[in-house]
């Protein structure tokens, strides 16, 4: 198996556990507290890493898929979404509004949620492409 594409696999496997563990214990919390926002940042940061491997990986014609298919968009999609949600978490952490604390895990479940879709979709292609 290739180096980068073991390399993509564990950053976005990361990614998973580090989004998953800050969106559910934020939720179980009922208030969005700075390790939270800490956790965001890193499942983003190991997000887009291996989505930037994965790309080069797609670029060297090895990726089972070209173009930027549903996966791609939906994958920049929730890139887009984590960057947001990261922002608007550090936001409402830094201003110390104690509502928005208190109901940011609805938003949180929901970039979780759209998420998963490109997550998803990479495992099946990944597993058509093998």
């Amino acid at each position: 198996m290739d180096i980068k594409l073991i390399m993509a696999v564990i950053t976005i496997t990361l990614a998973l556990v580090f989004y998953t563990i800050g969106v559910f214990s934020e939720r179980k919390a009922h208030i969005l507290k700075k390790q939270h926002v800490l956790i965001f940042w890193l499942g983003l940061v190991f997000d887009t890493t291996g989505t930037t491997i994965m790309s080069f990986i797609t670029k060297d014609g090895a990726g089972g898929q070209t173009g930027m298919g549903l996966h791609g968009i939906t994958g920049a999609l929730a890139i887009i979404l984590m960057l947001f949600h990261a922002l608007w978490a550090t936001l409402v952490l830094v201003k110390k509004d104690e509502k928005k604390q208190e109901s940011f895990h609805k938003f949180s479940i929901f970039v979780w949620l759209v998420w998963l879709v490109p997550y998803i979709l990479g495992m099946f292609i990944g597993m058509t492409a093998a």
